[in-house]
């Protein structure tokens, strides 16, 4: 049984949760919108597209992977959701973020609990460039 305290405690914790979800993605949402719409996102599109093309993305997919990779997965969604990727594509970069994101924290979380933070973090990274590299082949 639901009684009022509980939903209150339910509600505030669910608004707890979507501003704090909310001070990532907008701000990355916005940012990259605006990028969309200077020279600055097609030069770096154009800079990291031959890596890209290696996961059949294209170039301004490397911001979400970027993002994915040293801040969190909140910001890769932002970055995500402005892009007007494709499904396929970004089926692969939800793969490839999977199994390598938030490296900065991660891997300092990984270093003290004994495991050696550098081979860890490299072969997170090694797995995600594989699984890029299958997905595209596959999909």
């Amino acid at each position: 049984m639901i009684t009022s305290g509980t939903l209150k405690r339910g509600l505030h914790r669910g608004f707890s949760t979507t501003w704090t979800l909310a001070k990532v993605v907008v701000p990355v949402y916005l940012v990259v919108t605006v990028l969309k719409y200077t020279p600055v996102l097609d030069w770096l599109a154009a800079l990291f597209a031959p890596v890209m093309h290696l996961f059949g993305l294209p170039g301004e997919a490397s911001l979400v992977l970027v993002l994915g990779k040293l801040i969190n997965l909140y910001a890769a969604i932002g970055a995500i959701s402005s892009l007007g990727l494709s499904h396929r594509e970004i089926t692969i970069i939800a793969a490839m973020l999977l199994l390598s994101h938030s490296l900065p924290i991660e891997s300092a979380v990984s270093g003290r609990t004994g495991v050696n933070s550098v081979l860890i973090t490299v072969f997170r990274i090694a797995m995600a460039v594989l699984s890029g590299i299958l997905l595209n082949l596959l999909l």
